[in-house]
């Protein structure tokens, strides 16, 4: 099971490792991608973090999940990337889970994807998908589309697309191991 990650300087720190914590535990191989032109990412907060591979480096044709963390000026790098955009339709026109959280949202936002479908977002970002639903949840599944509010729900959007990928008992799992640790 394939978890690709796009990471763009700016993103949220905890947005994109807690989520790739808990599908790793879930058996995924969890493949940091940078969409800068070096697999040096900075966070929003100024950490620093070395992707594994560059985003032309991926295909994209044995992903099982797209992972878009939020975070500005991370999330509007990737709403302004045209590698990001075929990418993310790809993962669509092959079915597979697209999760975004926080302002990432947005970027399905504008291509349209999320019209009419549920979702959840940060408090704010409504406003650049108005044709979309956005419920007031903390995380939100429609169809492929996995969406979450922000930072403050990291944990448990990286648990709802472990239980996407692997089930709900595997994901229960997983919840109990970290919480009891």
């Amino acid at each position: 099971m394939k978890v690709v990650m796009l990471l763009a300087n700016g993103f949220e720190e905890s947005e994109a490792i807690v989520p790739a914590d808990i599908l790793t535990r879930a058996g995924a191989e969890v493949i940091l991608v940078s969409v800068e032109d070096s697999l040096s990412v900075e966070s929003t907060h100024g950490i620093k973090l070395s992707a594994q591979r560059l985003l032309s480096d991926i295909s994209g044709d044995d992903m099982d999940a797209l992972v878009l963390p939020g975070g500005m000026p991370g999330a509007q790098t990737l709403a302004d990337s045209f590698p990001v955009k075929e990418l993310v339709q790809k993962a669509v026109d092959k079915g597979v889970y697209v999760a975004a959280i926080c302002a990432a949202p947005f970027v399905l936002g504008q291509m349209g994807l999320l019209d009419g479908r549920n979702i959840a977002c940060y408090p704010g970002f409504e406003k650049y998908m108005p044709e979309a639903n956005v419920t007031g949840e903390k995380v939100e599944v429609d169809d492929i589309f996995i969406t979450a509010q922000g930072m403050g729900v990291s944990l448990e959007f990286g648990l709802k697309i472990a239980e996407m990928l692997v089930g709900a008992d595997a994901a229960g799992k997983i919840a109990e191991q970290i919480r009891k640790a």
